[in-house]
């Protein structure tokens, strides 16, 4: 696989086809080297390292198959047209993971002189050498008494922290991500792709409990939608309590996002991830806080179900896990 290039002189690699080869093995990066993998290699984003980046020369990417017991081999063109299928159903940002992950990996290989025809496939002590070494390395979990310490450090009369705690106390309770309640762009709203308040409904379930029931019209595992829901609990993190005060004070159409909130200057604007994140980082480094990562608020509301005795077949279900990934956070 091919490694990052980073801060070495150019004359150190050259472009073959659509990907690039090194002429040989790069030396270590320092540690610090992982947050500015972004501007790594000229021309290319890390969304593009799971298409462009291949095995070294010593591995080959044509893979057989079996088929009425024998052997079909899939050719270089048809690997190609499989990758950029798989490619097309998943969001940008997923790609953009994937390859800074992916990234990461070969900067961790460089660091311990895993030798480049090594890297890929990759085997099963290397891997699990490289995910031990992440530990730590992301997302602090969020519980129940972390959103009570957030609302406290809040703004009570901030238009913008009655949208950013109501969106904090859905998602976690809804346990999705912070991405599909939010937008990328407060220029990129679209009412068929972002949640908006008439995407939310409100029903009562078997036990005649009362249930609001949330429209996620797209996500990036289904671009179809999703439904997801949460229930009154009662208290100062009561999602549905803090969703009502929001809509209170920031009133909107049926068709704005359902987090819009209003500007002391350029007036309703919807509610941005950037915008949660910076605000909740703030709070929490002025107070030497762990740090704040949006995927967080999901562990840890999968975890507050599950501690809540809830079975695991419903947590998967109802919260919309695909598979028992989130048995990892046991």
């Amino acid at each position: 696989m091919v490694p990052p290039v980073s801060c070495f002189p150019k004359s150190t690699y050259l472009a073959r086809y659509d990907s690039l080869w090194w002429t040989q093995q790069p030396p270590p990066h320092p540690p610090s080297y992982v947050s500015e993998e972004k501007e790594s290699i000229p021309g290319q984003q890390p969304k593009e390292h799971l298409r462009l980046w291949t095995p070294s020369h010593n591995h080959l990417r044509v893979i057989h198959s079996s088929r009425d017991d024998k052997m079909h081999m899939i050719t270089e063109d048809q690997l190609n047209c499989i990758l950029e299928v798989m490619g097309a159903s998943l969001a940008e940002k997923t790609k953009e993971a994937y390859g800074t992950g992916l990234l990461a990996y070969h900067i961790f290989c460089n660091m311990h002189g895993i030798a480049e025809h090594q890297c890929a496939p990759i085997r099963a002590n290397t891997l699990l050498a490289f995910l031990s070494s992440c530990a730590g390395s992301y997302s602090k979990l969020f519980w129940v008494d972390t959103l009570e310490l957030i609302h406290s450090l809040l703004d009570p009369d901030s238009h913008r922290d009655a949208a950013i705690f109501a969106c904090l106390t859905v998602v976690f309770y809804c346990i999705t991500r912070l991405g599909e309640f939010t937008v990328q762009s407060i220029k990129q709203f679209c009412p068929t792709k972002h949640i908006t308040r008439a995407h939310v409904t409100h029903h009562h379930d078997l036990n005649s409990l009362p249930v609001t029931k949330f429209r996620i019209p797209w996500t990036k595992t289904s671009p179809m939608g999703e439904d997801t829901q949460c229930a009154p609990l009662g208290g100062i993190t009561d999602p549905i309590r803090a969703l009502e005060r929001h809509l209170h004070m920031n009133p909107a159409d049926p068709g704005a996002h359902l987090f819009t909130w209003k500007h002391p200057t350029s007036g309703l604007r919807p509610l941005s991830r950037s915008e949660v994140i910076k605000c909740i980082t703030s709070l929490m480094a002025a107070h030497n806080l762990p740090s704040f990562k949006g995927h967080s608020l999901r562990i840890g509301g999968t975890l507050h179900y599950l501690l809540c005795r809830t079975p695991f077949d419903v947590v998967k279900m109802i919260w919309r896990w695909a598979g028992d990934s989130f048995t990892i956070y046991l």
